[in-house]
């Protein structure tokens, strides 16, 4: 796509629990606040609200059109964000936008959602996790293996908290165990304890053993690089979201996202560059290993605590 155009977006799907629709769409356009102080998401308007309000607009796209599940979401969103176009149907907006955002966070439904961009030709971002199950992520690897432009990440990959400083790294030294937390479920929030940590690691995870209970997970998981992690889902601690501890051979290091605008806001910047310039803030190779853990994470799960290898996973999702 010509770099100096002004991408067209259309923000598709609005499920209980995730308000992206509003927070997403008022970071790329701006919003109007008295508007939005009626969004249902009470925490999106309060760190909304700390940021100047004329810095608030991402260039080079705008979301122009918004459909919700409930029809009755859409013209919310819509006043709020300052979307000028509510669209009956999904499909309405294939040859009124450039790309399209899938804005929900249902990893066993995102196939049924995307598809009739896909097939369209549409650039497609996929809100977190991407595919939590063998035959979602399956059909991912096809279309991206047939040259279909998508992307899926979680936002606590741009917490600015978790970018570690070169200091910061020698007093840790070599990285040997790691914790990381998320409220909600393994499922739908696993990815955000995953994805905080995973860039200071990179591909390689190996092992995943999950000890389950009604409050919640707790995953054991193991790298390549001999870093062993203990991921956190713990259904209603939602004060401890974003914390991430870090143990070296040198020291530790305790990190809290702190900063949510900026975190969610590097998600739709990423994407954005993503659509102008075709480089990919992470190898799409990355994201279906991450998508396997989450996996595996499941199935453990289901299998009284077995441990679960990656490798297995991953040559059950070829083509």
């Amino acid at each position: 796509m010509s770099a100096g155009k002004e991408l067209r977006l259309a923000m598709l799907g609005m499920i209980e629990g995730n308000g992206h629709p509003y927070s997403w769409s008022a970071i790329i356009n701006g919003y109007n606040p008295a508007e939005m102080a009626s969004c249902p998401y009470a925490g999106i308007p309060v760190y909304l609200g700390k940021e100047p309000l004329e810095t608030m607009r991402i260039p080079g796209a705008r979301v122009t059109h918004v459909w919700t599940d409930d029809p009755a979401d859409a013209p919310k969103v819509s006043a709020a964000s300052l979307i000028p176009n509510v669209v009956a149907n999904p499909e309405d907006v294939i040859g009124q936008v450039d790309a399209v955002v899938i804005a929900t966070d249902d990893g066993t439904d995102h196939v049924r959602r995307a598809r009739p961009f896909v097939e369209a030709g549409l650039p497609v971002f996929i809100d977190k996790p991407m595919a939590t199950t063998i035959a979602e992520l399956r059909q991912f690897v096809q279309w991206h293996n047939e040259g279909r432009l998508i992307l899926s990440t979680s936002g606590m990959r741009y917490s600015p908290e978790m970018n570690l400083s070169a200091e910061q790294k020698e007093r840790l030294g070599d990285l040997r165990w790691i914790t990381s937390f998320t409220c909600k479920t393994w499922e739908r929030y696993g990815i955000h304890a995953l994805e905080a940590v995973e860039p200071l690691l990179g591909p390689g995870f190996l092992t995943v053993q999950t000890q389950g209970g009604p409050g919640g997970d707790v995953v054991q998981i193991t790298h390549k690089g001999g870093v062993r992690m203990t991921l956190g889902a713990l259904h209603d601690a939602y004060g401890s979201f974003g914390a991430v501890h870090l143990y070296g051979t040198k020291g530790d290091l305790p990190l809290k996202m702190a900063d949510t605008y900026r975190a969610f806001r590097g998600q739709p910047v990423a994407s954005i560059d993503f659509l102008h310039t075709g480089t990919r803030p992470l190898p799409f190779d990355e994201t279906v290993e991450l998508m396997a853990v989450i996996i595996a994470g499941i199935r453990s799960r289901e299998q009284n605590g077995a441990i679960i290898h990656i490798a297995d996973i991953l040559s059950e999702i070829q083509p």
